[in-house]
């Protein structure tokens, strides 16, 4: 689905910096979520289309009282 262009990091002048700012800005918030969701699977390396369950056998409850 996407991979990573290790080729687009570089130094960028500061006219290649607000063209990089106009391009998140001209994209809706689902697509720049998508991007983060995408950047942060290949972070942790999850499986985008697994539906990830939290472990609650962690957390204990206790009764106040």
């Amino acid at each position: 689905m996407y991979k990573l262009d290790r080729t687009a990091f570089k130094i960028q002048t500061f006219q290649e910096s607000d063209d990089d700012v106009a391009f998140w800005k001209s994209m809706s918030i689902e697509e720049v979520f998508d991007y983060a969701w995408m950047l942060t699977c290949q972070t942790y390396k999850i499986n985008a289309h697994e539906i990830i369950r939290m472990d609650k056998t962690v957390f204990e409850m206790h009764k106040n009282g």
